[in-house]
């Protein structure tokens, strides 16, 4: 299990980048717009660098949804390649064997 607060620091993440998500998009097209001044394009380009670090999307983490564990990560599941390996075995995953040859 993670440590609930890298979990919860991700989370945190997750929502600032939703929040700012509008005003980043806005500020983007403003700074990569070749028709605008140059100018009115570093202007936007700074006050995209004033913008929270972590409402970047990539500072977002993917984290298994059972564990936390950001390493070994699935996204067709959203699980660690451990939780995968677990509920596979357990047959909790709909379509996926065991395999044996």
């Amino acid at each position: 299990m993670a440590k609930k607060s890298a979990i919860e620091k991700n989370a945190r993440r997750r929502r600032l980048v939703q929040r700012y998500a509008a005003k980043r998009a806005a500020l983007k097209q403003v700074a990569n717009d070749n028709s605008l001044p140059p100018e009115e394009r570093f202007a936007a380009r700074l006050k995209l660098a004033k913008l929270p670090r972590n409402s970047s999307p990539s500072r977002i983490v993917n984290r298994c949804a059972l564990s936390g564990r950001p390493r070994g990560y699935y996204r067709k599941f959203q699980l660690s390649r451990i939780a995968v390996r677990d509920l596979a075995s357990n047959g909790r995953i709909p379509g996926m064997v065991k395999s044996s040859w």
